[in-house]
């Protein structure tokens, strides 16, 4: 790994203040934005005149794909040098070099990381399709992507004392887990993707905190138990005939969503009791059947291994073959119009079409190993949630939160459900459309913002409700109170508000009360 040059890559990179804010306060707002979406002319405008900074060369040539000189490497790392830089493999012999010297290009991605307000890193990892211009490396690593964001935002922060990275990639949800675990584990199949993640945790100072272990899926942490899984497995479903290339970081190699569905089989079995599992996955549709019915299976046959379950599965899109087909596709680097990019097409539109897939879900689930009684049914909550995600800080929490309220309030009777002091959540609208000159609105909706943005239909009846949910009066009491002001009766008052409850829980409305 060189762990003496990559501690003095560390120490350039702070004499350089080489971060995210300094670099759009180099660029701008505009420019920066630009970069992001892979637009690199605005941000090569806003460096002119600055070229002997070295903040500027590092811009320049790690983030905007620039060749560089020995010399300009010497004043951007004047610790690690060129030599360095080339030893490390930051650094490639420029093909284009000319008469005036040796031309250096960036050989990996050197990328400023803010994940959220707490968390700023570093990331080394392969270089991207803007920067990399030609097909990925079968053993390709990726640096933080909008895939890996999700999964950390969703995560839940409470301290823990083991947690286990499963894919680790470059190694970004470890060192996320270090800043809440004790004790970190993190495997992945591919020996490139743990030489940069290791080089990550040293460079961001967090190796000491981390386990790195080589294997596939759970085969280095067979004995292991953890409070808290996170994972982003190559869940792509990827075609297993013809020429399609294989890459290591997205491409699980099985058939179809077989990857996702062995994940979410096996994980359970490792969590400790009242562990958390979080992953991403895809998961088909085959004509004739719901993808997320199918995950439901999978939740099932964990809980024959594992006891009682808890899980709530989040399709947060579903897309038709031909449209996931080409986002993958144009991942690789083939583009419309070549012929490499109609071949690959039409192997993965006829991969699906011979398995019979109508749609691939996208999204995530979460499962938790009950403590107690592990002969329990699981319960198993399936939501078609496209609105969205709360940007207010805690997300994750919000999530969990959410999840454990809800499974407690699926396992509990009608009666508990009754007399608990439930109290409405602060973020939650009422709207009521009125005709005008009616007296009763024709409709009323009920709105959140978080954890997930949501829009639920209510009755008049369940609307009263939730305005006297302010953790002073049961359910109950509420309940006998509106049959006798609506006039209805009080059971069915009492079931129809039940079976309300219930639903708003997991959509963070409701909480019971202190």
């Amino acid at each position: 790994m060189h762990a003496e040059l990559v501690d003095r890559l560390r120490a350039d990179l702070r004499s350089a203040a080489f971060s995210a804010e300094s670099v759009t306060a180099l660029l701008g707002d505009s420019a920066e934005g630009a970069r992001q979406r892979g637009v690199f002319a605005p941000a090569r405008r806003a460096l002119i005149g600055r070229e002997g900074e070295p903040l500027a060369i590092l811009v320049r040539c790690f983030l905007l794909g620039a060749g560089t000189t020995p010399r300009e490497l010497d004043v951007a790392f004047p610790e690690l040098r060129a030599d360095g830089a080339v030893a490390l493999g930051l650094v490639g012999a420029a093909p284009d070099e000319d008469a005036s010297g040796p031309r250096f290009d960036a050989a990996l991605s050197l990328n400023p990381v803010r994940v959220s307000p707490d968390e700023h890193w570093v990331v080394l990892s392969d270089l991207d399709d803007q920067l990399r211009r030609a097909p990925a490396r079968r053993d390709h690593v990726m640096g933080v992507g909008g895939a890996t964001r999700s999964l950390l935002a969703q995560a839940p922060s409470a301290r823990v004392d083991t947690a286990l990275d499963l894919g680790t990639g470059c190694g970004i949800v470890a060192m996320h887990l270090a800043q809440h675990a004790d004790r970190v584990i993190a495997t992945d199949i591919s020996e490139r993707a743990l030489w940069l993640a290791r080089m990550n945790a040293r460079l961001n100072e967090v190796d000491g905190r981390i386990e790195f272990r080589m294997g596939d899926l759970f085969a280095p942490v067979e004995s292991e138990r953890f409070d808290l899984i996170l994972s982003n497995p190559p869940f792509v479903i990827t075609p297993r005939t013809g020429d399609a290339p294989v890459y290591e970081y997205r491409d699980g190699g099985r058939t179809g969503d077989a990857l996702a569905q062995s994940v979410i089989e096996t994980a359970p079995a490792f969590l400790r009791p009242g562990g958390t599992l979080l992953c991403l996955a895809n998961w088909e549709s085959p004509w004739g059947a719901n993808g997320l019915a199918r995950v439901a299976e999978w939740v099932g046959a964990a809980a024959v291994a594992a006891g009682s379950l808890n899980a709530w599965v989040i399709e947060r899109d579903r897309v038709d073959p031909a449209s996931y087909a080409e986002t993958w596709v144009r991942d690789g680097g083939a583009r419309p119009g070549e012929r490499a990019f109609e071949r690959l097409l039409a192997t993965w539109i006829d991969d699906f079409a011979e398995r019979r897939i109508t749609a691939v879900g996208l999204g995530s689930v979460r499962v938790q190993r009950v403590s107690g009684d592990a002969s329990a049914p699981p319960v198993v909550h399936l939501d078609t949630a496209t609105g969205a995600f709360s940007d207010a800080g805690g997300l994750g929490d919000a999530l969990q939160r959410a999840f454990e309220v809800s499974a407690a309030t699926a396992r509990a009777s009608s009666d508990a459900v009754l007399e608990t002091r439930w109290m409405l959540d602060g973020a939650v609208a009422e709207i009521r459309e009125h005709q005008p000159g009616e007296e009763s609105p024709r409709r009323i909706t009920l709105e959140t913002a978080r954890p997930i943005a949501r829009r639920v239909a209510a009755d008049t009846l369940l609307a009263a409700a939730l305005g006297a949910c302010d953790g002073e009066l049961s359910l109950r009491q509420i309940a006998d109170a509106l049959a006798t002001l609506l006039d209805v009766d009080a059971a069915a008052a009492q079931e129809a508000l039940v079976t309300g409850v219930r639903e708003l829980v997991w959509f963070g409305m409701l909480a019971p009360g202190a």
